[in-house]
Parts: structure tokens; sequence; C-alpha cells
């Protein structure tokens, strides 16, 4: 880990964690997106590829292997730690951004089984669609330290 990161320790208690591929193109710009609507400065990242990841998806009996989902976790670290992936993170996620993205949070009252038909359905097609980087890009210097691991 660089100098230059932060440690998950010195993350605010309100901090909202996201765990991505890193090497998925999609991963990456809908990192970007986040990064430039997130206002509150409430988003930190890590990729799935990365140690934090692997620890967190083992303490929450997840595999660290499965890098078919974007998860979220809040309060990291701490006792009340949560995880959530798929679309329960990502409608949480959006919901942080405000108008008008927030109001994608309306697709909550789909069954979550539907909903993550769509995303699992994506999620296949991906790399095809939206390609796949050797290593994880190095994110924008106004954003490393946003960034616990690169």
């Amino acid at each position: 880990m660089s100098d230059d990161l932060l440690k998950p320790a010195a993350l605010p208690p309100d901090a909202l964690v996201v765990l991505y591929d890193g090497v998925c193109g999609f991963c990456n710009r809908v990192v970007r997106f986040l990064l430039t609507h997130d206002r509150q400065g409430l988003m930190w990242f890590a990729p799935l590829q990365g140690p934090l990841a692997a620890e967190v998806l083992a303490r929450h009996g997840r595999t660290p292997t499965a890098a078919d989902t974007m998860y979220l976790v809040k309060g990291l670290g701490l006792p009340q730690e949560r995880l959530a992936w798929k679309t329960d993170a990502a409608l949480f996620l959006f919901s942080t951004l405000g108008l008008p993205w927030r109001l994608l949070a309306v697709l909550r009252f789909l069954p979550r089984r539907l909903r993550d038909l769509g995303y699992d359905a994506l999620a296949r097609v991906r790399y095809r669609l939206f390609g796949k980087y050797d290593r994880c890009p190095l994110p924008r210097p106004e954003w490393r330290t946003r960034f616990l691991e690169s």
C-alpha cells in the first residue's frame, strides 16, 4: 500500500467503502462517476483484487475471488460493519448522490431477485462491452486520497 493512500483506521465513521473489480472497464467508469458526483465525500474505494477486500469479504463469509459484483461496506472495521452487494449496494450509493440519482431508489420496490437478475446479466458481459485492464489503473491525482489501495 502506497504511503499516500489512506489507512482504513483513518476513515470517518460514516465512510462508505466501495469494493470494485479494479480491472473492469465498466467498474472503473462507475467509480469515476461516483467520485465526480459524491459531493459529500462519503465514498472511499478499494479494488476487489487487494488485501483489504479479501479481509472484509472473509469476515462476511463471501469469497474474495467473486469479482462479479460491487460491494459496499458501511462502518469498515467497526463492530457494526455491514456489507451489501449487487443492486442493494448500487441503489444505496446512488441514493447518497442527491437528485436526480436519488430517484433510482424507486427500484428498491422491485424484488431483489429480479433486480439482481439484470445486474448479473450486465456482470456477465461487462468485459466484452467495456473492456478489461491488465491491472488496476491508478486514480487521478486529485482522487488518490479516496482510494484505500490501488
